[in-house]
């Protein structure tokens, strides 16, 4: 596939609240590097997700310098960044320290839509006290992104525990029987908790779109 295959979505805002989001798990560094110069052309800004570090370092040294890079996430913002229109919606909550890199891509996609949202790590039901010691901060946002993998409890928990709308994020955290986060979207999707929406394994960036449309549905 050459850079010439690539037919950005420019009008994808205006249909659906959107911005198009350029995936780089698949594309070469030139495909990358001629998407960003179409988007610098038009004035435009970008959310890049999966961006490994290795591929970054192929682009230009000129668009290098033009990205605003998060290595734990693997996302990058490219060109000048929305003010934020929104705090105090959106929180994200993840089970463990290994799933930051998950919870961090939602909350990344987030800030790019202009949404601030705030990030609450390391609340695993493995020690449940540090979940109950922040529940009344989290019951505070109408819209909670959980992002667990393992046995994903933590989904069902909050689903119990707070009125917000949940959207869960499985993550491929684990050991063998995890497989790959096989284990944590099923019990997400099983939850006892009813009302619920799940999205893709290590999806932070399906949940954080998720919650853009919400919050814009009442806009």
């Amino acid at each position: 596939m050459s850079a010439e295959d690539i037919v950005f979505d420019h009008g994808r805002a205006g249909r659906i609240g959107l911005d198009e989001a350029v995936f780089c798990q698949g594309k070469s560094a030139g495909q990358i590097s001629s998407i960003l110069n179409e988007v610098a052309a038009r004035g435009d800004g970008l959310l890049l997700t999966r961006l490994e570090n290795d591929k970054l370092q192929q682009l230009p040294p000129e668009q290098q310098q033009a990205l605003d890079y998060c290595s734990l996430s693997r996302t990058a913002f490219f060109g000048a960044l929305r003010p934020v229109i929104s705090r105090g919606k959106v929180a994200i909550v993840a089970a463990g320290t290994s799933d930051a890199p998950v919870a961090r891509e939602a909350a990344r996609t987030l800030r790019h839509a202009g949404i601030e949202a705030t990030l609450i790590t390391d609340v695993g039901v493995a020690g449940l006290w540090r979940l109950m010691d922040r529940i009344d901060e989290i019951r505070r946002f109408p819209i909670v992104i959980a992002v667990a993998g393992m046995d994903a409890a933590l989904a069902s928990v909050l689903g119990g525990l707070v009125r917000s709308t949940i959207i869960c994020v499985p993550t491929s955290v684990g050991y063998g029987a995890a497989e790959n986060g096989r284990t944590a979207l099923n019990a997400m999707l099983s939850s006892c908790a009813p009302g619920l929406v799940t999205c893709n394994i290590d999806s932070g960036y399906g949940a954080a779109c998720a919650a853009i449309r919400m919050l814009g549905s009442f806009s």
